[in-house]
């Protein structure tokens, strides 16, 4: 283990969440087997090699799933109220392992320990939200045109819920799915990151401990590792009636072809290409704050992290001395040390990504306001530091109109009123997060109205990135169209049904239709 991590205690917490040299990476709750390549798990925090998993294959996948079969059985069957119960245990195991989870995520993804602890609390929020959601999976009386008749609608579970979530969120994404699948009966199969296995083992690990105490039958929760042909395998198979997939576009598109190619049904989650858009009616100071913390917050990592800065000319250079500014005063360093804002990029890949894009923009006719560039020398070691960057370019730049996962903003100018930033922020192919930055109701309004903001999410004075798990999650064009976590989010985990019952002793046919015997 090198200095930092024996530094910031993780071999503690690795040993207090059951993560060893090498582990099993194909599990179920109580069981464990896998028998496929070693998969080793490199932080970019520093690195060094953390632990290792062993990959599925396909005969371990068939293991995973007969035993995933056979649990949905008897789970369907128990009443939701008492699942929930099942999830409240787990949400207080999570509250006993947060600082331990919390400084695994921020060590294994780079994110900062305060962002790391954030998600381990996320996924202690959609538990408290499922627990109550266990009791209020409601359907729908109606009134029938034939008299005697009742009508109503219910819900059922799916069965096999299978769930391939990315590097970014390595637990929280995979926690806003289980809750809420398994409150509804299903059971499911979780293919983490590759790039993050380490959390999934874990998080594993702390549900089988519920899983064991409660009698449980183990295929409940299954967990399986390796790279996209593992992914494949779940996407394609038929005995998983919803996929829920988080990660690029071009992964998304790949998985709802095959997903459609077998008529189940997908929820995708997608890139991102978010704007704030900030009017001449706009408090600068908290523009900055939430600019700032979107753009560079788990650098630049997150799926809503503000990519393009949309400002109106009359304010667009103090906008630009103020964030350019705020720039200046950025920690780039440790994630596992609090002072610091900005931590490492997940790998080489994303380093690479990111110099493409600043050399794209300049070559595009943009110009840097920041400058970015790659840090090296002591606390530097991983290579995956990089510098915050800023430029100025124009939302038809190819390289603008796409997602560059990683610490880049770039800053556009519109004029007139406010319809014309909202066509710039609606003029890229993705639709998930969005934001205005104004004190002006009309332009408030105007943003959030059906020709407003194209997005899943448009929020008012708040920025892109950051979303309560109360409100559901997702976004629209080639984002996905998914909604996961709060409001009514929970039906897609379920089958719909519509029910008539007929307590008369005639047999009247609706429409009117006659047909006697």
């Amino acid at each position: 283990m090198s200095t930092i991590a024996q530094q910031f205690g993780m071999t503690d917490a690795l040993h207090t969440l059951g993560v060893k040299a090498i582990n099993d990476g194909t599990s179920t709750g109580k069981n464990h087997f896998a028998s496929g390549e070693i998969l080793e798990s490199f932080s970019p925090v520093d690195g060094q090699l953390i632990a290792a998993v062993k990959t599925t294959t396909v005969s371990d996948y068939e293991k995973v799933m007969q035993t995933a079969t056979e649990a949905f059985k008897s789970f369907k069957m128990m009443p939701a109220p008492q699942r929930g119960e099942i999830v409240r245990q787990f949400g207080e195991k999570l509250r006993k392992n947060k600082d331990a989870l919390g400084k695994l995520v921020s060590y294994e993804m780079g994110k900062s320990l305060q962002e790391g602890y954030g998600e381990v609390q996320e996924m202690i929020d959609i538990c408290d939200f499922a627990v109550g959601l266990s009791r209020q999976l409601h359907g729908l009386t109606m009134h029938s045109e034939r008299p005697g008749h009742r009508m109503y609608e219910q819900y059922h579970p799916l069965g096999i819920v299978g769930i391939i979530s990315a590097f970014n969120f390595p637990v929280a994404v995979w926690a806003w799915n289980t809750a809420l699948a398994w409150i509804c009966g299903d059971v499911c199969v979780w293919k983490p990151s590759e790039k993050t296995p380490l959390c999934g083992i874990a998080c594993q690990n702390i549900i089988a401990e519920v899983i064991k105490e409660n009698n449980l039958p183990e295929g409940i929760s299954c967990l399986i590792n390796g790279d996209y042909k593992v992914g494949e395998l779940l996407s394609a198979d038929k005995r998983v009636p919803l996929i829920s997939a988080t990660g690029s576009t071009r992964m998304g598109k790949i998985v709802a072809q095959t997903v459609a190619g077998r008529l189940g049904k997908s929820l995708l989650e997608l890139g991102g290409n978010n704007a704030i858009i900030v009017t001449p009616d706009a408090d600068i100071k908290m523009t900055v704050i939430g600019a700032v913390f979107g753009a560079v917050g788990t650098a630049g990592q997150r799926c809503t992290s503000t990519r393009r800065l949309i400002i109106h000319e009359s304010i667009y250079d103090k906008v630009k001395d103020a964030v350019t500014s705020a720039y200046k005063q950025l920690r780039i360093g440790n994630p596992l040390d609090q002072n610091n804002h900005v931590g490492p990029l997940i790998d080489k890949h994303a380093v690479e990504m990111y110099n493409k894009a600043l050399s794209k923009v300049v070559a595009e006719g943009g110009k840097i306001l920041v400058e970015g560039g790659v840090l090296s020398g002591e606390g530097y070691e991983s290579g995956c530091y990089v510098k915050p960057a800023i430029a100025e370019a124009q939302n038809s730049f190819e390289i603008v109109q796409h997602e560059t996962f990683a610490p880049v903003l770039y800053l556009l100018k519109y004029s007139g009123d406010v319809h014309n930033s909202i066509e710039i922020q609606n003029g890229v192919a993705q639709g998930l997060s969005s934001a205005i930055m104004t004190n002006n109701l009309r332009e408030a309004e105007a943003f959030l109205s059906v020709a407003g903001s194209d997005c899943g999410i448009a929020n008012v004075n708040i920025g892109t990135s950051g979303a309560e798990i109360g409100g559901a999650f997702g976004g629209e064009k080639e984002t996905g169209g998914g909604r996961e976590s709060g409001s009514d989010a929970w039906k897609i985990y379920m089958r719909r049904q519509t029910n008539t019952i007929n307590y008369t002793t005639s047999l009247p046919l609706a429409q009117g239709i006659k047909f006697d015997l």
